[in-house]
């Protein structure tokens, strides 16, 4: 990713993360109901990012910058053929959990999806994915990692990633021990993301195919997403960050 373009000067990152805190907290406060089971209606804050990054960019740049920032949605041209296997991860360690349930006993059903309800996960979780990452890479990935490093600015921004969807969570009554596995995992799939828009050309484009895969992968699980193990899922996608990042640096 070009830091030069990016819309964000390295002060407005923490006006940024304090806009997103202040519009999300009517999602955070009032919202009770489940879209999808495990899916509150207060997953609809994933429309804060990309309405603050906006709305701040709109402000520093006008609508000239208004227009790159979006038009880097669709822009893929920096990424290389190894960089699309990057959004195949999510589904692979989702795969990689069911094995390793079913080979430990656990009575895993088998998923079962149909075409029009694959259909209607992709119509729900792509658009939110692009919501998301308009703002988290997008906007606050460059000053991030410009001030942090990319190691430094990829955990970072995967905890403040995590701790932001922490309401949404505690309202479908996550236990505490399931949110700290999930957060495990959460802050390991924004490490690579991050480290593969640095050092693998993978972009927003790329990172909103990863984000909506994660989603994808783990609705899709038997039976929608209830049979997700977050201890197995984080530990194997933090060691999926771990392997990737001394994979780049050795090669950087």
């Amino acid at each position: 990713m070009d830091d030069q373009a990016a819309p964000c000067p390295p002060g407005r990152i923490w006006a940024f993360l304090g806009l997103v805190t202040l519009i999300s907290l009517p999602f955070w406060l009032l919202a009770r109901g489940q879209i999808l089971p495990g899916l509150p209606v207060a997953a609809l804050m994933v429309l804060c990012p990309a309405a603050a990054a906006l709305a701040l960019t709109a402000y520093d740049q006008g609508a000239d910058g208004v227009r790159r920032l979006l038009a880097r949605i669709l822009d893929v041209q920096g990424m290389s053929g190894r960089s699309w296997l990057i959004p195949v991860l999510p589904f692979l360690v989702a795969i990689l959990v069911f094995l390793i349930l079913r080979a430990a006993g656990a009575e895993v059903p088998n998923p079962s999806v149909t075409a029009q309800g694959l259909a209607l996960l992709l119509v729900l979780f792509l658009p939110g994915a692009v919501a998301e990452e308009l703002g988290w890479t997008g906007y606050a990935m460059p000053p991030l990692t410009a001030r942090f490093g990319t190691f430094g600015g990829g955990v970072l921004l995967g905890l403040v990633w995590a701790f932001w969807h922490y309401p949404a969570l505690i309202a479908v009554g996550r236990a505490p021990a399931w949110i700290a596995w999930w957060t495990l995992g959460t802050v390991a799939m924004r490490l690579i993301m991050v480290q593969a828009c640095r050092h693998a050309g993978l972009g927003l484009a790329g990172a909103i195919l990863f984000h909506a895969a994660s989603n994808l992968a783990w609705q899709l699980f038997p039976v929608q997403g209830s049979w997700f193990d977050p201890r197995l899922h984080g530990l194997l996608m933090a060691a999926s960050a771990l392997v990737l990042s001394a994979a780049w640096r050795r090669r950087a």
